[in-house]
């Protein structure tokens, strides 16, 4: 089963899915700032483009290109700087 999601006013949308008892998520940001919030720990893959991103806790942030990954702690929030079209998974862990 698919799940449609959309977060700041249509600025990141995202389809849901469960494959093999996994639940992940495909989406696209068009540029912006955003802060998202997580329930459960997550790992982002950077499919297409680049985002650079403050993980919870670091002071610096960090640039992630196509195939580069990083993982967030559940019930944490983490800040995503996109100047390009960015395409990602989400894999919740």
């Amino acid at each position: 089963m698919l799940k449609n999601n959309e977060y700041f006013d249509g600025q990141v949308k995202s389809i849901g899915f469960e494959t093999q008892g996994d639940h992940c998520s495909v989406g696209v940001m068009v540029p912006g700032d955003y802060k998202f919030a997580t329930a459960a720990p997550e790992r982002m893959t950077v499919v297409k483009g680049a985002m650079t991103v403050k993980l919870p806790g670091h002071v610096e942030w960090e640039t992630y290109h196509a195939g580069d990954d990083f993982e967030v702690p559940g019930d944490a929030s983490f800040e995503v700087q996109v100047s390009a079209p960015t395409a990602y998974l989400c894999d919740y862990l």
